[in-house]
Order: structure tokens, then C-alpha cells, then sequence
């Protein structure tokens, strides 16, 4: 008979500073599927294996998204913390299964796919470049407050329709939502509340917007859909895209094989990225999918209604597929970083990301050309979520220059 194990907090210190041994550590005690604890002692699997995630995301039916499946839902109060993470019977993507997940989904890609990509590219540098503006003339700054945390929900409020000087607030809120502390039940009100203020706008001034094309799409979904897939690819948008922004910097500003690209080089900015993918991603484990019934994984028996939390950069380090350290970096892409699935990111988003994040890191690279670290490189500390893995600051020292003029 198999001892049981004491199941793993998926909270603390270690898995903020050096998840990389955490999830070494995790996966030579538990194997690839592990359970763990969430505030509150609220048991789940986290699942390591990158073959594992593979047929979790493959195999809807049987791991699905419908959290109404949650076999804990009468053990979690209306104030978890963790409950904008989870879902609680939304009405959202996130939640669908089946030909309504479909739909929602082909409704979503197009209105996204419709952006044009100039544009998007012009938004990318003007606000990068606004933003560059208020720092230049200091030789200091820190790139995550002051610039990669702005920058993707500025450029996404535009496309989607909001006003530019809503975007702070939204910063606000979606960190409070993400992060996952006390004051993530209020973030998630205030992004519903703009959400919802701006489908009543464009519900009766359409313009050419992303919003006015989920609006318009033939599918007929109600306001209330809507709203909530806009809060979906805001958060999904924003955060893990601020975070890739500055994961990369780090990298760049950190490690030699990247110091060619702070005087001008271009090639080793799309490298650095990917290999963020792979080695520091922003999204580090997402919640999650529920199993439709009695079903073994990994060894592990799982339960129906069971949850299994999607262990991304677990996946995307497992020794089995990474047999050769970093072998599967370079210009390859099977990392899970943007899921996998029915589920995954659509690619018309997963391009919006990139844009934004290369544009942005480019704007720095351009503007700040002999950029260093002001602080040593131990002292980078990251903020305190299992969920998305970001820098809490990047102080930066450089040349000061005067702003360009007339962006700002």
C-alpha cells in the first residue's frame, strides 16, 4: 500500500524566488501530477508532466472547463481570495464547453484578427514612446511601474474602445483581480463595471473597435457574454504581456549572450523572448479543469470533480522532453506558455501579445540605448502569486535625453 503524501502549499517564499527547484523538488517527491493546497487548505492536482498537460488540454470531455463541476464549491467562501482566479459559474469563455465554447471562441479570434496591424503597431510605439518620454530626462526609472505595467492595457484599451486615461485604473484593478490577495473581489468589480459601461456605449454608438465587433458578430451573444469574454482577454492580455516585457529586459540586462542587443542588434530581442517562454514565463500555472469523472493521471487517482491546476512552466521544464537543458528554446515554439487546446490562447491574441511586447522592448532598446541595471542582479525580487511570475521592480540607470515632444 502506497503511503499517502502530505500535500504541497502552492503559496510561500521558495515558489516566488526559485520556482524552477520548487517544481524540481515537487516532481522527485510527487511525480509529474502533485497535489497541493490553495488558501484555505483547498485541495487540488498540479499537474507538472508535460505529456500529462498535453492530454489534460487534449481531452475536454473528460477534463473539462466547466467549474460547476468543482467538487469543493460548498468548502469556499464568497470572499476567497482565489475566486476571480477560479470562476464561480461565470458566464464566460473561460467556463463553456462544446459548440457554445466554439462559437464564443471563432466570435473572439475574429474581432480580434479584424485589428489592423499597423495600427497596432503605431499604438505600440506611440504609448511606448509617451511613456519613454516621462522617464527619459531622469537617467532613472523603474521599467515595471513606470513603463511595461502601462503599456499593454494602454494600447489594448484603445483597441478594445476605452478612453486613454481609463487605463490606469484598469492597471489597478487588474493587478488587485490577478494577484489574488485582499483586494482582488474589488479589482474584478471595477473591471466589470468598465466593462459593462463600455458595451452599453458601444451598443448604441458602434465604431470600429474590437467591442463593436464582438457586438456585431452573427452568433447574437447577450451583453452579459460579452462583457465577461472582455474581461477574459483583458486579463489575459495585459498582465502575462507586462510581465513578458519585463522577464525580458531581465534577461537582457542580466545575461552576456543578450548585451549585443542593448546597443541596437535585433535578433537576440525575439530570442530573449522566446526563451522567457520557455524558461520564466509569465503565466506559471492557471486554474484549471475539473474531471467529468473517476479517472488515473499520472499515477494519481483522480476524483471526479477533482480540479487540476495546469503547471505551464512545470510542462514546459519536465526533464522528459528537455533532455538536452535548453535544447528546445532557440526559435521553437511547443512551449505551453500560451496553453494548448480548445482552450489555448487564440492566435490573433497571442499576436497581439508579441507586437506589443517587442515594440515595447525595441521603444526601450532605442531610447535608453546604454541602459544598465541600478541594482545587482540578486537583488530582482518577484511579486508573490504562484499564478503569473513578474519582476516587482526593475530600477534601471541611463544617459539622461530630452523627450521627443509632442506625445506626450
Amino acid at each position: 500500500m502506497t503511503t499517502p503524501v502530505a500535500p504541497v502549499p502552492l503559496s510561500g517564499p521558495r515558489l516566488q524566488e526559485d520556482p524552477a527547484r520548487v517544481y524540481r523538488e515537487m516532481r522527485r517527491e510527487h511525480g509529474t501530477v502533485v497535489p497541493v493546497v490553495l488558501d484555505g487548505d483547498i485541495p487540488a492536482w498540479l499537474v507538472l508532466g508535460y505529456r500529462e498537460l498535453h492530454q489534460i488540454t487534449g481531452d475536454p470531455g473528460l477534463f473539462s472547463r466547466d467549474s460547476d463541476l468543482w467538487n469543493q464549491w460548498e468548502n469556499i467562501p464568497d470572499d476567497w481570495p482565489l475566486l476571480p482566479m477560479i470562476g464561480r459559474r461565470q458566464n464566460s469563455i473561460l467556463y463553456t464547453v462544446g459548440e457554445r465554447h466554439r462559437e464564443r471562441a471563432t466570435m473572439l479570434s475574429n474581432a480580434l484578427e479584424a485589428v489592423d496591424p499597423f495600427e497596432l503597431r503605431s499604438y505600440a510605439e506611440k504609448f511606448a514612446d509617451e511613456l519613454i518620454d516621462g522617464i527619459s530626462p531622469k537617467g532613472s526609472a523603474d521599467l515595471i511601474a513606470e513603463y511595461a505595467m502601462l503599456l499593454p492595457v494602454r494600447v489594448l484599451a484603445r483597441l478594445y474602445g476605452f478612453a486613454d486615461d481609463e487605463g490606469p485604473a484598469l492597471v489597478t484593478a487588474l493587478n488587485d483581480m490577478i494577484d489574488g490577495r485582499d483586494r482582488a473581489i474589488a479589482g474584478q468589480s471595477h473591471l466589470f463595471t468598465s466593462m459593462t459601461d463600455l458595451v452599453a456605449a458601444r451598443r448604441e454608438d458602434p465604431a470600429d473597435d474590437v467591442v463593436s465587433r464582438m457586438l456585431a458578430d452573427p452568433s447574437s451573444f447577450t451583453d452579459e457574454e460579452i462583457v465577461q469574454d472582455l474581461m477574459v482577454m483583458m486579463a489575459a492580455g495585459h498582465q502575462p504581456t507586462a510581465d513578458w516585457i519585463g522577464n525580458s529586459l531581465r534577461l537582457m540586462l542580466t545575461d552576456e549572450r543578450f548585451a549585443a542587443s542593448l546597443f541596437g542588434g535585433r535578433n537576440s530581442v525575439a530570442e530573449a523572448m522566446n526563451e522567457v517562454l520557455w524558461e520564466d514565463t509569465p503565466t506559471q500555472n492557471v486554474a484549471g479543469r475539473w474531471a467529468s469523472r473517476d479517472t488515473r493521471l499520472g499515477g494519481r487517482r483522480i476524483r471526479a470533480g477533482d480540479m487540476l491546476l495546469l503547471g505551464l512552466q512545470g510542462a514546459n521544464s519536465d526533464p522528459q522532453v528537455r533532455t538536452d537543458g535548453s535544447a528546445l528554446t532557440g526559435g521553437n515554439g511547443a512551449h505551453f506558455s500560451f496553453g494548448h487546446g480548445e482552450h489555448r490562447c487564440p492566435f490573433p491574441a497571442q499576436e497581439i501579445a508579441e507586437v506589443i511586447a517587442r515594440t515595447g522592448i525595441e521603444v526601450v532598446l532605442d531610447r535608453l540605448p546604454d541602459i544598465d541595471l541600478a541594482v545587482p542582479a540578486t537583488a530582482l525580487a518577484r511579486r508573490p502569486s504562484p499564478w503569473l511570475r513578474g519582476l516587482t521592480e526593475l530600477p534601471v540607470t541611463f544617459t539622461p535625453t530630452p523627450a521627443l515632444g509632442g506625445l506626450a
